[in-house]
């Protein structure tokens, strides 16, 4: 497989990594010249089996295909910009950042492939996705995929059976932000396992609910289709009720499809062709619309 290797410099400075491949021939099938593919937390433009597995279908599509580093990439890293280094990754991410990074990312596609640009973001690539556009709108993307967004709600998890575990994390955090210390790195377990700052925990999960990407679909005036898989639906409390409430937005948004995907874990193990026939039905039938 040959791809190239390309970057980005976001408005506010930080050098970003991917790979672009571009299809043997254009094919027409879908009114979408490229995709831009936006990885979860701690993920990186090269590791998703997932995304392996939408680049080989969206090129045999004739769309081109590019795979991106947000900087929230990794667990750790050290994102490069024109002041020196500068230490980023899911630890120390500030999600609503993820605005730079896919306005970037948009405009060199656009430039490279055409101006006809799709997203497809997984986890919480999926929220950068869907809070990015609903910031602000780019004329140049003709739709989303969302692939499993956690749904990022102070409320919801504290009313979901978890919430007792959810508090002691968040509470954690919230006194060390109330000592002055929001740096300080904690190794929280919900609503998944990871290390974060104090800050940036209770950033992108307090109650001021800035990602609750529900809040967030309205604002976006292209097409959208957000899946699930049901087995995270059933144990997850970020995924849990999900598609209920997206089918309630459906109701007075023809923009908006939602689909779960029987037999499915959030990365789809094992069941990815269904996931890709729903994919590609969806942008198939939609394509008028784009």
């Amino acid at each position: 497989m040959l791809v190239d290797l390309v970057q980005t410099t976001t408005r506010d400075g930080l050098r970003l990594d991917g790979t672009y491949q571009a299809p043997t021939a254009p094919t027409g099938a879908v009114s979408v010249d490229a995709f831009c593919l936006v990885h979860g937390t701690g993920g990186n433009f090269y590791s998703s089996t997932l995304f392996d597995a939408f680049a080989d279908r969206l090129l045999q599509m004739g769309c081109g295909v590019l795979r991106v580093n947000t900087r929230g990439h990794d667990g750790i890293s050290t994102a490069a910009t024109a002041k020196g280094g500068r230490r980023q990754g899911a630890a120390y991410e500030i999600v609503d950042d993820c605005r730079h990074d896919i306005a970037a990312w948009i405009a060199w596609l656009a430039g490279r492939a055409g101006q006809r640009v799709g997203l497809i973001g997984h986890s919480l690539g999926a929220v950068k996705c869907l809070y990015a556009l609903a910031q602000k709108p780019d004329p140049r993307v003709a739709c989303v995929i969302a692939l499993s967004p956690p749904r990022l709600s102070y409320e919801w998890f504290c009313a979901s059976p978890q919430a007792a575990a959810f508090l002691v994390d968040y509470h954690a955090a919230q006194q060390l932000v109330d000592r002055g210390e929001p740096g300080t790195l904690l190794d929280v377990k919900l609503p998944l396992p990871f290390v974060i700052t104090a800050g940036g925990y209770v950033e992108k999960y307090g109650p001021d609910e800035r990602y609750n990407y529900l809040r967030c679909l309205r604002g976006v005036s292209c097409p959208m289709l957000v899946t699930f898989g049901s087995i995270e639906v059933e144990n997850n409390m970020a995924f849990r009720g999900a598609p209920e409430a997206i089918e309630k937005l459906r109701e007075r948004s023809s923009r908006i499809a939602v689909t779960t995907v029987a037999g499915a874990d959030h990365f789809y193990t094992g069941v990815r062709d269904d996931l890709l026939v729903q994919v590609e039905s969806w942008l198939r039938a939609s394509c008028y619309k784009l």
